[in-house]
């Protein structure tokens, strides 16, 4: 029989083993998780960088400057091995907080993703084109994706109409209406097809100022069928802002997206939706 010195000294000694183990695996885990936050905030930041260079007109690629900031400050703190010293209380909040932003964001995501194949009605009687950036020179790459896609729906669909609808921010030279109206003449459309609305400074107003002219004239919107013409990033929010609005017959007419771009568009979208929504304008 082993005394019980000896029996006390072997199961102790056996514990400290075992705490070894487990600090030597929580070390290493910090030491992935400090690689891994570092990558993350050097691509976020390098992402941003590509973003601000496109001068989309907005400043919303700071945000991913922002989350390589956070990174950058996750990464310090598995460095310095700080999150194992904030209370588990505060952990865990963290976590369900984290948890539940998550389901949110993916749920967002998904109706976003779900105007990406809509391609509008076939007797539609109009087709509002959403604005975007406009340079001297002409329509953005984004703006231009909607206006090709306007051609092409009013070259197969000679009865309908089209509301090109945007006003002039303080980055642009002219009203992105006008300069619409103008690449889309330029593409053979008549111009008696074309209505401008060329006051709107967001997609609300868009939606908002396409009805009032529409209502001056004398057309019920409740009856009449409209497509929505945007970016597929764009299309759930511009249908939904759209029936709200009162277009009961309002469909989605997705043009294409820069895939490079889409991270920064599903993003702001998924901000856009929430605002949106929180303020009840979808």
């Amino acid at each position: 029989m082993i005394p019980t010195e000896t029996g006390c000294w072997y199961t102790k000694k056996k514990h400290d083993k075992s705490q070894d183990s487990v600090g030597e695996e929580s070390e290493s885990a910090m030491a992935y998780a400090f690689i891994v936050y570092l990558i993350l905030g050097i691509i976020f930041c390098l992402y941003g960088f590509s973003v601000r260079m496109v001068g989309s007109g907005t400043a919303f690629y700071l945000i991913w400057f922002a989350g390589g900031i956070i990174c950058f400050l996750h990464a310090a703190a598995a460095k310095k091995s700080i999150w194992k010293k904030v209370p588990v209380i505060f952990r865990r909040v963290s976590f369900i907080v984290f948890g539940a932003c998550l389901l949110l964001f993916i749920f967002v995501e998904g109706l976003i993703l779900s105007g990406f194949r809509r391609n509008g009605d076939n007797d539609t009687d109009y087709i509002i084109v959403l604005g975007a950036q406009v340079y001297e020179s002409g329509p953005s790459v984004v703006l231009k994706y909607r206006l090709d896609k306007a051609v092409e729906y009013l070259e197969d669909h000679p009865q309908t109409m089209c509301i090109v609808t945007g006003g002039q921010g303080y980055n642009e030279p002219y009203a992105e209406a006008l300069g619409m109206q103008k690449y889309l003449i330029g593409s053979g459309i008549p111009a008696e097809r074309l209505v401008i609305e060329n006051s709107a400074l967001n997609t609300v107003q868009n939606i908002r100022y396409s009805a009032a002219l529409l209502k001056e004239s004398s057309i019920d919107i409740r009856t009449i069928k409209i497509g929505v013409v945007t970016n597929d990033f764009h299309v759930y929010r511009g249908v939904a802002i759209a029936k709200k609005q009162g277009f009961e017959h309002a469909f989605g007419i997705a043009s294409t997206s820069n895939p490079y771009f889409l991270p920064n568009n599903m993003l702001r979208e998924f901000c856009g939706v929430c605002k949106d929504k929180l303020l009840g304008n979808m």
